[in-house]
């Protein structure tokens, strides 16, 4: 009995202090010293789950879109990322609505459509082939050693940092180390 406490007490406590690690590394934090020269932020609130059947890429009304909330969200994220004097050399978006709303709310400069970044969680595009565009957009971004925002879905964000966000949220990303930190954007 007093083993399976001492378990049971052990992990919490690892699972508190990663908690508590994961929501430690601020917006401050980070422009006062940036992780990695990528943040990876999922598109803000869109209500739902997926995207309908008759989804089509070029037809905003065939997909799951930001809501009010949601573009109130990606306002602040902005807002919240130039008070902290963050400037980013590029600015990518998944081609997906939400993506590209959210990158257009957040207001921080030109916006570049990017397919590796597009969501391949329904299939309506190929995961391998998807990654593997992204996998290359990374390595000329690396190459050029600049400060990149990724505007993406949260499968992209966690097939390449290991980590799972909510609506809203970001990860710092070191294209040269593979590692990489969730970052708290909003208050």
């Amino acid at each position: 009995m007093k083993t399976k406490i001492k378990n049971i007490f052990i992990l919490a406590v690892i699972i508190f202090s990663k908690s508590c690690f994961a929501i430690s590394y601020t917006l401050d934090d980070y422009a006062k010293n940036p992780f990695g020269n990528i943040l990876f932020v999922r598109h803000a609130l869109a209500p739902g789950y997926g995207d309908p059947q008759k989804f089509d890429l070029s037809e905003c009304s065939t997909q799951r879109n930001l809501n009010g909330k949601g573009r109130e969200q990606a306002y602040r994220i902005g807002e919240n990322i130039k008070k902290a004097g963050i400037k980013f050399k590029k600015i990518y978006s998944s081609q997906w609505c939400r993506c590209m709303e959210t990158a257009e709310y957040m207001n921080l400069g030109k916006i570049n459509a990017e397919p590796g970044l597009n969501s391949f969680f329904q299939g309506i595009v190929p995961k391998e082939k998807t990654l593997s565009i992204l996998r290359e957009r990374l390595k000329s971004i690396e190459a050029k050693q600049q400060l990149v925002l990724m505007v993406t879905h949260q499968v992209t964000i966690t097939a390449v940092t290991g980590i799972t966000v909510s609506s809203g949220g970001a990860v710092a990303f070191n294209t040269k180390s593979g590692e990489s930190k969730e970052l708290m954007i909003l208050d």
